[in-house]
């Protein structure tokens, strides 16, 4: 970890020291520093708004933009997904400098201006998305694999609302013991859901208390190539046997992908 990022999450551990107001998720020498602030901004009627920010910076940040997850109990979610869009267009103008102190001081004075804009002041459920991205150009392709599903319909449930959320497409595929997940969209909307997946109680433990996903893993990633299908929908989809699903990666043109990742789950 670069000697900037250090002093950048002592400096935000020293601001941030209230009750919850801090949380380091996940470190990473290859994938970097995951991290969550509570903090509250103005909103509507001069009302204070519960924010919960997850920053992940990647190895080579500050150099390239953090990946930013927005929630909060008093907005939609479409609300949340238009505050990310517009964190993440401040954060290109602090590029190359440590930014997240500088980004949470400027939501906490900008929530109000944004929420009264048109496409986010109506509380409307359905989510709305800007045509260009932030950082990555075109499709890009990943496939996770989960270790197992608990809670599985109220799991499937929640991972077919953050695609519909996040405009993403692809399948949700179940072969025995086997869970994957084929997703396909914005390279910043996968970056988001990732982290929706990994700091959000979607299953239960084995006492049956509801816990965070902690068995998963990136097999694979890619902008999508010219060979790949471009999936319409994301859809659910149960396989009796491993041709079944072969054929499911051979349609879609990532015949070498289930060659190279998923056999191996199946040994």
């Amino acid at each position: 970890m670069a000697e900037l990022v250090r002093e950048e999450l002592s400096a935000l551990a020293a601001i941030f020291c209230g009750p919850h107001e801090w949380e380091v998720l996940s470190r990473s020498e290859t994938d970097g520093t995951v991290f969550r602030i509570h903090t509250k901004a103005e909103g509507f009627m001069d009302a204070d708004i519960p924010l919960e920010l997850v920053f992940h910076l990647p190895v080579n940040y500050p150099s390239c933009l953090p990946g930013i997850s927005v929630n909060s109990e008093r907005l939609t979610r479409a609300q949340c997904v238009t505050v990310k869009e517009k964190l993440l267009e401040q954060a290109e103008s602090l590029m190359s400098e440590p930014m997240v102190h500088e980004l949470v001081l400027w939501i906490q004075q900008n929530l109000r201006h944004i929420l009264n804009q048109p496409e986010t002041g109506s509380g409307n459920e359905e989510c709305t998305f800007s045509t260009s991205t932030t950082m990555d150009d075109g499709l890009w392709i990943t496939l996770l694999h989960l270790d197992h599903m608990r809670a599985k319909t109220k799991y499937v449930k929640t991972v077919e609302k953050w695609a519909s959320d996040l405009r993403l497409t692809g399948r949700l595929m179940f072969m025995g013991k086997i869970i994957l997940i084929l997703l396909q969209g914005d390279r910043n909307n996968l970056k988001e859901y990732l982290i929706l997946q990994k700091t959000s109680k979607v299953d239960v433990d084995s006492s049956g208390k509801k816990c965070k996903e902690k068995m998963i893993s990136v097999l694979f990633e890619t902008k999508v190539q010219t060979e790949h299908k471009r999936f319409l929908a994301f859809e659910v989809k149960e396989y009796s046997a491993l041709d079944e699903l072969q054929k499911e990666f051979e349609t879609a043109g990532l015949k070498k992908i289930f060659s190279e990742f998923v056999l191996a789950l199946v040994k």
